[in-house]
């Protein structure tokens, strides 16, 4: 459980810094299940991007917007040509992997479904949590591209705000491989943006509204190093840029919200389905 100091630390400055939350033993076994996700995948058969920057939003489609109950594989805009051909080796292409590995994938369900991540949410005051999606992120060298600033309750929006992310990087985390910067109280201030489902028939599946206000001179970097677990209040602003090293820098995240006195937007991107309606933490792994 996260101590009183480090509890006011996360309400302060809307992100929190646990050292040595996973064992190698846990690690170990998500990078190789990931592995073997990745052999398994046949390139041809997924030709979907994942970016957050605004205007590559209109290019999501079905499969990306149906994958909050599957596992599903989504490729670096610079690791396909305009034919959606892939112009790398498969195993450094990948952005990221999404969206139910939490609930799908053993080594990540036992993770995200651990006493210890449920020690934690539960000092953070929620009663009732729920897991709605989670992601494996790649940031492969070189390719492994700048996350723009953004706050991620504008892809989960809940009233009243409750989104909370947890981020396990699984090798060290630097300024060079791609660290998060976050800027500090940045929760505190207003949502500024909306990722939600388009509700006209004709355009885009999905649209951004709002833009994001920020000072890159508030930005402050967070290395970490493998194991740790990050605490991402939704509404705080942070970002990573390019991975300038000759290796990946992968980590795990999941997102949490509470469902006591809580309405989860049916505007948002992801949605629950009868296969998989969003599990209670308190679910056992």
């Amino acid at each position: 459980m996260a101590s009183t100091e480090e509890i006011e630390q996360f309400r302060e400055n809307g992100y929190l810094i646990l050292h040595n939350f996973l064992t190698e033993q846990e690690i170990e076994a998500m990078k190789e299940e990931c592995k073997n996700l990745v052999e398994k995948i046949n390139p041809s058969e997924h030709h979907s991007t994942f970016s957050t920057e605004a205007d590559q939003h209109s290019k999501r489609d079905e499969y990306f917007l149906t994958s909050g109950d599957k596992v599903r594989y989504f490729f670096e805009d610079d690791a396909l040509n305009s034919k959606g051909e892939l112009v790398v080796p498969k195993n450094t292409s990948l952005n990221k992997i999404g969206h139910a590995l939490h609930w799908l994938c053993p080594a990540f369900k036992k993770v995200t479904f651990s006493q210890k991540v449920k020690d934690l949410i539960s000092s953070l005051g929620y009663e009732d949590p729920i897991v709605v999606q989670s992601m494996y992120i790649f940031k492969h060298p070189q390719i492994g591209g700048v996350v723009t600033p953004h706050q991620d309750s504008t892809f989960l929006h809940t009233s009243p705000p409750t989104a909370v992310g947890l981020w396990f990087p699984l090798e060290d985390v630097t300024l060079d491989n791609g660290c998060l910067w976050f800027i500090p109280g940045s929760h505190k201030g207003p949502l500024y943006c909306r990722f939600k489902r388009n509700s006209e028939k004709e355009g885009p599946l999905l649209i951004m509204e709002g833009k994001i206000e920020f000072e890159e001179t508030q930005f402050i970097p967070c290395p970490v190093t493998k194991g740790s677990c990050v605490v991402i209040h939704g509404s705080v602003i942070h970002k990573s840029e390019r991975n300038l090293t000759s290796n990946s820098r992968p980590t795990y995240t999941f997102h949490v919200v509470e469902q006591k006195d809580t309405v989860y937007s049916s505007e948002n991107w992801l949605q629950p389905t009868p296969e998989l309606p969003f599990p209670s933490l308190n679910t056992s792994a």
